[in-house]
């Protein structure tokens, strides 16, 4: 009977940022919140779902816009202030999830390589690394903006290893997301982790496909004692 390989020793880890690091979403909708009273209104919550509609980007402006329409809002000059504001709230609402810093600080310990993939742009990652004190422990990052395609397509995953100096076979991906995150590093032969603490709407989060799954950043800790 022939024996079946043991896996490779993971050597390098890839970190999701946005709701795998620190919650963006409890964020943005803390800082819709904010938007709407500036703007004389109560209803923070019907200001977030025009985010979460797929004619707009997540984090677009133009969102904030067509709520200021629709209630016939005054827009001019008015806009661009509830657009700072939207920006300004949503950054000071972030802050690591409970054992995100304490994970990192001992990984890093170990010695283990770690990079960022995300969707975001590299400025609004920068920012949110800073805040949250947690761009020290990365030493790569990928965001939208360096190649212009995102998640789930294969390059940003494949420009990560390469920055990296990792084979698939020997690296970790950590995200929240089942569509995005874990079935196009699974189908790249990456190892994946679902943080399912940041996933707040796949309707099976109980039968994603990962090789691991946490509901604690901690977690990490003993799937990689397990791999390394």
């Amino acid at each position: 009977m022939n024996k079946v390989p043991s896996p490779a020793p993971v050597k390098t880890l890839l970190f999701d940022m946005d709701n795998t690091l620190f919650d963006l979403e409890g964020a943005q909708i803390a800082s819709c919140h904010d938007v709407a009273r500036f703007l004389g209104q109560d209803d923070g919550d019907m200001l977030y779902k025009y985010f979460l509609r797929p004619v707009r980007g997540f984090e677009a402006h133009e969102n904030i816009l067509d709520y200021m329409n629709e209630r016939n809002l005054p827009t001019n000059g008015t806009f661009h202030h509830a657009c700072r504001i939207f920006e300004e709230r949503k950054l000071q609402h972030i802050s690591p999830y409970e054992s995100v810093t304490e994970t990192l600080t001992e990984l890093r310990s170990l010695g283990y390589p770690m990079a960022i993939v995300t969707d975001a742009h590299s400025r609004d990652a920068m920012r949110r690394l800073e805040k949250t004190g947690l761009l020290l422990f990365f030493s790569g990052m990928i965001c939208y903006d360096m190649i212009q395609v995102k998640k789930p397509a294969p390059l940003p995953f494949l420009t990560a290893l390469g920055m990296m100096k990792s084979g698939s076979h020997e690296a970790l991906l950590i995200g929240d997301s089942p569509r995005r995150d874990i079935e196009p590093c699974r189908k790249l032969g990456i190892r994946t982790v679902y943080a399912r603490y940041g996933d707040r709407y796949s309707p099976t989060r109980e039968e994603v496909k990962a090789d691991f799954t946490i509901d604690s950043m901690k977690e990490l800790l003993e799937i990689l004692s397990r791999v390394r």
